[in-house]
């Protein structure tokens, strides 16, 4: 009776044995890697390096111990990082139609209920729907005077919102999101939304907290182990519940827009988008349905309200802690503009120190550090490696900004980086914290219009300063953004 208990107790961990023994060979077999395949850490089995944390401030060493170009496993995914100015430039630009397409995203294919929108589309959709969505921003004013003249009075709402803290020390990122958003938003639903809107504001912390979480570890679990983690609490569910309630609001302006629609006067993105599907023939491929509608308006709603906003709010932060600068944009403004008139795009060629600063903080302040995800089309070489067809790449952005063969002091805040011997402006190959190539980032041009608007706006009539004996944050919190720490200033009627 002992012997055949005993008998079965080794016969259970035999089988127990063997079977962990052959999930480990499947797994070694699965994801041997071809010769000459980007180095990386060990990774553990099935689990791979999900727990190993990469972000702006862990990658530096992940390059200095494995080179420009190293691998790591998400799971059962391979994910090659590539890094440096000369090798970003090469999946981006040189080699930009190979790695052209996003990588299948768990995640992402969540959220947006499979490969929708303008963001994370493939092949014959994203070029339709890039390309509608560039022409159909430009017929509603962007890069025209009147966009100008939208950002402008935009502008005037926010100085007086800024007016109304009467000196007293308050946090401006609300109020920076909200400037920054309705411009977006007079283009894609046509109308500017109040400071006080409680929903619209509701809606600007849904889409703040959920890029934080995108990039968070939360999110790289789910990408790994999506099948597990959907069934699991956690903070990655605040994504999921966020982005319902932003698909809610999207579709209720879109349910309004069909029946005030009139097809001879459109009034915005959305507008030319359903009278896109009635009136013109399209394949399903192309996108042209109210399904993809709702994802293809939050991605303009996301891109142009994010980055832009982060990037004043990191503006503040360093001409508050480097004073010396405040005061010679201070100069400039004064000199060039005077502080009775507004600001226009033309007073850029005649400003390059306030020009050059605007630069550095979309540089120094790496806005989006990381990158979106590519895949290769494929089998090619990166430097020394092979990469085969169909291995995700993610060039990261952190590592041109940060390069220090490409800058002169790379991780210090030097508006110098981008001014020549005689105080010029000058550009430089290396500044890409839009991205390059066929995936730039879609409101590049609109972003380079606000933040020189808006910024010269705020220190024509403003002086910043922190609160009296403290010290602002330079460090970032960690997401698909870099995004500062919560924080107040003052600002001062020049």
């Amino acid at each position: 009776m002992i012997l055949n208990s005993l008998y079965e107790c080794l016969d259970f961990k035999c089988c127990l044995f063997l079977i962990c023994l052959l999930l480990l060979l499947i797994d070694m077999i699965r994801n041997k890697d071809p010769s000459n395949f980007p180095p990386g850490p060990w990774p553990l089995p099935i689990l791979g390096n999900v727990f190993t944390d990469v972000n702006y401030k862990t990658v530096d060493q992940l390059i200095e111990k494995y080179g420009n170009i190293f691998t790591l496993r998400n799971g059962y995914d391979k994910i090659v990082y590539v890094s440096g100015f000369k090798m970003v430039k090469d999946v981006l630009i040189t080699q930009g139609e190979n790695f052209i397409d996003r990588p299948i995203s768990p995640l992402f294919d969540s959220l947006y209920k499979g490969r929708a929108g303008l963001f994370f589309s493939n092949g014959q959709m994203w070029k339709k729907q890039r390309r509608f969505a560039l022409s159909t921003l430009r017929n509603f004013g962007l890069g025209k005077k009147t966009m100008e003249l939208a950002i402008c009075e935009e502008s005037r709402f926010l100085l007086d919102e800024m007016d109304r803290q009467k000196g007293a020390a308050f946090d401006p990122t609300i109020l920076f999101n909200n400037a920054v958003s309705n411009i977006i938003c007079q283009m894609v639903f046509g109308q500017r939304f109040d400071y006080a809107d409680h929903q619209f504001r509701t809606m600007l912390k849904y889409i703040s907290k959920s890029i934080q979480l995108e990039g968070s570890i939360w999110g790289q679990l789910y990408e790994a182990f999506p099948g597990i983690m959907k069934h699991l609490p956690g903070p990655h569910n605040d994504m999921f519940s966020n982005y319902k309630l932003l698909h809610a609001f999207v579709r209720e302006v879109v349910i309004k827009h069909k029946a005030e629609l009139d097809p001879s006067e459109p009034r915005d993105y959305i507008d030319s988008f359903l009278i896109e599907m009635m009136e013109k023939p399209h394949e399903t491929a192309d996108g042209f349905d109210e399904q993809n509608l709702v994802p293809c308006v939050l991605d303009l709603f996301l891109a142009g309200t994010e980055t832009t906003s982060t990037t004043l709010c990191w503006g503040l932060i360093y001409l508050i802690t480097y004073p010396e600068v405040q005061e010679k944009v201070h100069e400039e403004i004064d000199r060039v503009i005077g502080r009775s008139q507004e600001p226009s795009i033309a007073d850029k060629a005649n400003m390059p120190f306030t020009e050059a600063v605007i630069h550095e903080i979309l540089r120094f302040g790496d806005i989006v550090p990381m990158n979106g995800l590519r895949v290769a089309d494929k089998d090619t070489t990166l430097g020394e490696c092979f990469i085969p067809k169909g291995t995700a790449i993610l060039p990261i952005l952190h590592s041109v900004l940060f390069d220090e063969n490409e800058w002169e002091t790379p991780y210090k805040f030097n508006p110098g980086h981008f001014l020549d011997k005689e105080g010029k402006f000058v550009r430089r190959d290396a500044f890409m914290p839009f991205s390059a190539g066929k995936r730039v980032c879609l409101g590049e041009q609109l972003a380079r219009m606000e933040l020189f608007l808006f910024f010269v706006s705020l220190f024509r009539k403003f002086q910043f300063s922190a609160a009296e004996g403290e010290k602002l944050n330079l460090d970032g919190v960690i997401g698909v953004t870099r995004t500062p720490h919560p924080f107040k200033i003052h600002a001062t009627a020049r």
